[in-house]
């Protein structure tokens, strides 16, 4: 996929940087280890797809363990020309949000310049399932980033309440507060979908 329009040249430039350092770490490994996949989720893959809400970390999992070398942290100048910080999340954890089993499968390969993705597959989730990775916590940031989504139509709210309930099926433990963000996450797109234009 192309990122969309609007994502600042600056921040997609450090965020490939970030992830050519990982790929340097990976290039002397035998090609049948390779290549590495990168599932980007977060403020990063919600930025590359809707060039909002710029993210000062990257929340991203591996097909594989990986020994990440230590310098995964990147400066640049800011379109307001302050300094920004770009960082690789170490404490980030997949397990602990709401994602379908299918998420990592369905992702979307992101080309980077200087990324050879033979070596490093940098991968996003869909949009959908972005969301979808959004409903555990579901603060006020969550629903924005979800409705940010919804306004570019990149989900809707069935497709969300199909791939949401799907994911929660293979969830133990007490699921009633997700259920619970799920119906207003929906009832939110719902709402949205009604205001909006009809397609021509």
């Amino acid at each position: 996929m192309q990122p969309d329009r609007h994502v600042r040249p600056e921040f997609l430039a450090s965020f490939g940087e970030v992830a050519g350092r990982i790929a340097a770490t990976l290039e002397g490994l035998p090609k049948r280890s390779l290549p590495v996949k990168m599932y980007v989720a977060g403020g990063t893959a919600l930025h590359l797809y809707t060039g909002q809400r710029l993210s000062d970390d990257i929340d991203a999992s591996f097909s594989h363990r990986l020994a990440l070398p230590d310098d995964l942290e990147v400066s640049y100048e800011g379109a307001d020309g302050r300094a920004q910080l770009l960082y690789f999340d170490r404490q980030y954890n997949a397990t602990l949000g709401l994602l379908h089993e299918d998420a990592f499968d369905d992702s979307q390969p992101l080309k980077l310049d200087g990324v050879d993705p033979a070596v490093l597959d940098v991968r996003l989730l869909t949009p959908l399932d972005l969301a979808t990775s959004k409903l555990s916590r579901f603060s006020g940031q969550d629903r924005d980033d979800i409705l940010a989504l919804g306004r570019l139509r990149l989900i809707d709210s069935a497709a969300l309440r199909r791939r949401a309930t799907q994911a929660l099926g293979g969830y133990v433990g007490d699921i009633a507060r997700v259920q619970g963000s799920i119906e207003v996450a929906c009832r939110i797109l719902a709402d949205l979908e009604k205001r909006a234009p009809k397609r021509r």
